[in-house]
């Protein structure tokens, strides 16, 4: 009796773990972690491409932190080193940028792959989810 109430117990105390602090993981095997209540980050499987970064940013958005469609999504930081896996590519984003101080990205006539300051709805962001990956020979 003893051993099967211990193992109730087990049971129930993982259940009681918050979902935000559960890895997440996305069809296309893009990693997001939480960096803290309002940071999350996006880790692709390879160096990744732009879309990898935003369907991620999506998806953990929509089904872990209940955003809308409408909902914007913000780059806290570009492409660097993952803090919560030590992976060379990442990027970080927010639902929350006044919070955690997200400027708008400077304006000008050309900016190449994700800055701070980037965003897009979690609508918009969900389309790079349904483009098909280039298969890599």
């Amino acid at each position: 009796f003893m051993k099967h109430t211990f193992i109730a117990f087990g049971l129930a105390a993982t259940l009681m773990v918050p979902l935000s602090a559960e890895a997440f993981t996305t069809a296309r095997g893009v990693r997001v972690n939480p960096v803290d209540d309002l940071i999350f980050e996006v880790i692709p499987k390879s160096s990744g491409s732009y879309g990898d970064f935003w369907c991620g940013a999506s998806e953990y958005a929509r089904r872990v932190k209940g955003a809308s469609w409408t909902d914007r999504i913000y780059v806290v930081q570009g492409r660097s080193a993952s803090v919560t896996t030590g992976r060379r590519s990442a990027v970080q984003y927010t639902l929350s940028p006044a919070e955690v101080g997200v400027a708008p990205p400077p304006q000008g006539w050309l900016a190449l792959g994700i800055k701070a300051g980037d965003s897009m709805s979690v609508q918009q962001a969900n389309t790079y989810c349904m483009q098909t990956p280039i298969a890599r020979n």
